[in-house]
């Protein structure tokens, strides 16, 4: 609970924050390990991906990792409210989620590859919480592109649910949604385990492999 309020809870439109019409914070020109652009415009034939798989900082480092990924960012989206700071998205008054934005080669990648490494790296059955991490900012989401993507994406949960179940464990949470805007965070946030190697890390798998290539 803060101020009152339930955190796994959802805020309704009317009762989230105003936010802003422009960002009042700068983000880096350059990616800190892959030295590429963080905002586009980007090469052409590139396709981006934005998945939200609890606290931003982990899931971005495994996506960076991936070979075939061009450039990544943390930042905010599915909410309502414009251009927030990383304290409003704390208070769950905005309604967005820590999201990555993956912008990858698809000739080097693909989308399923992808999608293993975000139902791997994270637990997409636990709701609005993930591990220690309690919010609705830590929501399990994959915010797609295109109708190929959510296709791609819709198949990939079916598959990796199949293992879950198997596995003993319950029914994925994770939302699959058109891409929203996406608003970049604080500088400080991009890259942060690379500029923080000690830094907190609160992703954590169900150690449950996942299919691919089935799509």
């Amino acid at each position: 609970m803060i101020f009152g309020r339930d955190k796994q809870r959802m805020i309704e439109p009317d009762a989230a924050l105003r936010g802003r019409d422009e960002r009042i914070f700068s983000v880096p020109a350059t990616h800190a390990v892959l030295g590429t652009p963080l905002e586009p415009p980007f090469p052409e034939g590139l396709e981006r991906l934005v998945v939200g798989m609890g606290c931003f900082w982990g899931a971005e480092r495994l996506f960076w990792q991936t070979e075939g990924v061009y450039t990544t960012a943390v930042g905010y989206a599915g909410g309502y409210t414009p251009n927030p700071t990383y304290e409003e998205v704390c208070s769950g008054r905005t309604g967005h989620a820590e999201v990555v934005l993956v912008v990858f080669d698809p000739n080097v990648v693909g989308v399923d590859e992808l999608l293993r490494v975000f139902w791997e790296g994270h637990d997409p059955t636990q709701g609005m919480r993930q591990g220690n991490d309690v919010g609705t900012q830590y929501r399990s989401c994959i915010q797609v592109s295109d109708d190929r993507q959510r296709k791609i994406a819709e198949v990939s949960r079916d598959a990796y649910q199949r293992e879950l179940t198997a596995a003993g464990h319950g029914a994925i949470t994770t939302e699959i949604v058109d891409a929203p805007e996406f608003f970049y965070a604080e500088d400080y946030h991009q890259q942060y385990l690379h500029k923080n190697p000690m830094g907190y890390c609160g992703i954590g798998g169900t150690g449950v492999s996942c299919p691919v290539g089935l799509t």
